[in-house]
C-alpha cells in the first residue's frame, strides 16, 4: 500500500527542482498540479486546459491528492526537462510560447499543439502558418459603426502585405498593410471577445487598429503565429546581421500598460478630457485614442530616456479646468509638461511606474529616428494650422496632416 505522505513529500521535492520549479506550459512559479500520463509539473490556469485533454493527460494535484506508488515513480522517471526536449524539440523560433498572465487561448492552443497536435516533436512537419501564405475568414469591426462582419483576409511573405477585402473580391482589397510597422496582440477583454486580436500599423503618420476575432481558437492562434512567422522572415532581410534574440522582441509584442486617463492641452487651462492610452515600451511612444476601440490614435508622445531630461512623478494639479479624477500624472520633458489625471491611485502608481520603467532604459539609435519622425509630425500640424503651409511649400515640404477634430491640442502637443 502506498505511503501518503511520504509520496507527498517525494513529488514536493520533484516539484522543488530547478528544472521543475515552474509550469511545463507557461513558466508561472511553483506549480502545484502534475499530469500523472505526461509526467509534467504545471501550474493551476494550465491544468485547467489538461483537464480537457483526458485521453493524453490526467491531472491530480501533489499536495491533496493521493498518489500511487507507481505513479510517484513515472514522475521521478519523467519531468518538465525530459517533456520539454521531446515535445518541444522543434517550435520554431518566432512561435509565440505563452507566459503567466497571457489569455486562455493562447495557452490551450500551445498547449494542445505540444501534446495532442505533437506540432514540434518531428522536425518538418507541415505547419499552417510557416507557409509564407495564409489567408482565411476574421470577424473584423466596422471603423465606424462597430460591428463585426466577416472578412478575407490574406497574409503574404512574397510581398510582406497583409490585406483585407470586402465583400467583392474583384474590387481588390480594401486594404494593403505593409509588415514593416505591423504588430499583433491578443486583447479578449478589450474586444469582448475570448480570441480578439488587435493588429496595429502605421499609415499616413498615423497608427491604425484593426480588431479580429475568430470562432475557432486553434485558427486565431494560427493567424498570430503566421504574423510573427512573416515578420521574422522580414526582420531577417532587414537586419541580416542581426542574432534572433535581438529581434524576437520586435516580432510582436504587448503594450506596457493601456488604460484611461483625462488628458489637458498644452496651455494646461484647456478642460480635461477623458482618452484611451497605449503605452509602447519598445517605440517608447504614449498613444491615445478617444475610446479603447478607435481605429485611429488621436496623438502621441514620444517618451526619452532619463539622461534626456525626461522624468515622470505623482501630482495634485492645481488650477486646472474640468477634470473629475484627482490623481495626477506628469510627465516631464526637455521642452514642455504633460499633465494626466488617473481615477484612482492605483492607476496613478502604475502608470507612473510602466513610464519610470520606459524612461529608466536608454535610448537606441533607432529611438532617435522615431523622436524626429514624431516631432515632424507635430511641426508640420503646427505649420499648418497657424499659417496654413500647404504641401510641397518650402518652408514646410512633407506632406502635412490636419489637426485633429478632437481639439487643437491633440496633434499640437505630440512629441518633444
Amino acid at each position: 500500500m502506498a505511503n501518503r505522505e511520504k509520496n507527498k513529500k517525494t513529488l514536493l521535492e520533484l516539484a522543488k527542482l530547478p528544472e521543475n520549479s515552474c509550469c511545463a506550459d507557461c513558466g508561472a512559479a511553483d506549480p502545484d498540479w502534475a499530469s500523472y500520463t505526461l509526467g509534467i509539473f504545471v501550474c493551476l490556469n494550465c491544468s485547467g486546459t489538461h483537464r480537457n485533454l483526458s485521453t493524453i493527460s490526467r491531472i491530480k494535484s501533489i499536495r491533496l491528492d493521493f498518489w500511487d506508488d507507481e505513479l510517484v515513480q513515472f514522475m521521478k522517471s519523467n519531468g518538465n526537462r525530459a517533456a520539454k526536449n521531446f515535445y518541444e524539440k522543434y517550435v520554431p523560433v518566432f512561435y509565440y510560447q505563452p507566459q503567466p498572465d497571457d489569455c486562455e487561448v493562447l495557452r490551450e492552443q500551445w498547449i494542445r499543439a505540444k501534446y495532442e497536435r505533437k506540432e514540434f516533436t518531428e522536425e518538418k512537419t507541415e505547419r499552417p502558418y510557416t507557409a509564407g501564405v495564409y489567408e482565411g475568414m476574421l470577424w473584423k469591426k466596422g471603423k465606424d459603426n462597430g460591428q463585426f462582419l466577416e472578412r478575407k483576409f490574406v497574409l503574404s511573405v512574397h510581398d510582406f502585405t497583409l490585406k483585407y477585402y470586402k465583400e467583392d473580391e474583384s474590387k481588390g482589397p480594401k486594404a494593403t498593410i505593409s509588415v514593416k510597422g505591423l504588430n499583433a496582440t491578443f486583447q479578449p477583454e478589450k474586444i469582448g471577445h475570448a480570441h480578439g486580436l488587435q493588429i496595429t500599423y502605421s499609415v499616413d503618420d498615423h497608427t491604425r487598429n484593426l480588431f479580429v476575432y475568430h470562432k475557432n481558437g486553434w485558427e486565431i492562434v494560427n493567424w498570430f503565429n503566421a504574423i510573427r512567422a512573416i515578420r521574422h522572415v522580414y526582420l531577417k532581410t532587414a537586419f541580416p546581421t542581426a542574432s534572433d534574440g535581438d529581434l524576437i522582441p520586435w516580432i510582436t509584442r504587448s503594450y506596457l500598460k493601456e488604460g484611461y486617463m483625462e488628458k489637458t492641452g498644452p496651455l494646461q487651462r484647456e478642460p480635461f478630457k477623458k482618452r484611451w492610452f497605449i503605452l509602447d515600451s519598445l517605440d517608447r511612444k504614449l498613444l491615445y485614442f478617444k475610446t479603447q476601440l478607435d481605429a485611429i490614435e488621436l496623438g502621441v508622445v514620444f517618451i526619452g530616456s532619463e539622461n534626456h531630461g525626461y522624468s515622470v512623478r505623482e501630482c495634485v494639479p492645481k488650477g486646472t479646468r474640468g477634470n473629475k479624477w484627482k490623481c495626477g500624472v506628469i510627465v516631464e520633458t526637455p521642452d514642455r509638461q504633460f499633465v494626466f489625471m488617473c481615477e484612482q491611485e492605483r492607476d496613478q502608481r502604475e502608470w507612473v511606474e510602466a513610464l519610470k520603467t520606459v524612461i529608466s532604459k536608454p535610448m537606441m539609435p533607432q529611438d532617435y529616428t522615431s523622436k524626429i519622425i514624431t516631432l515632424l509630425i507635430r511641426c508640420a500640424n503646427v505649420a499648418k494650422h497657424k499659417w496654413g503651409v500647404k504641401k510641397n511649400n518650402t518652408l514646410c515640404p512633407f506632406q502635412l496632416k490636419p489637426i485633429s477634430a478632437d481639439g487643437g491640442e491633440d496633434r499640437d502637443w505630440m512629441a518633444q
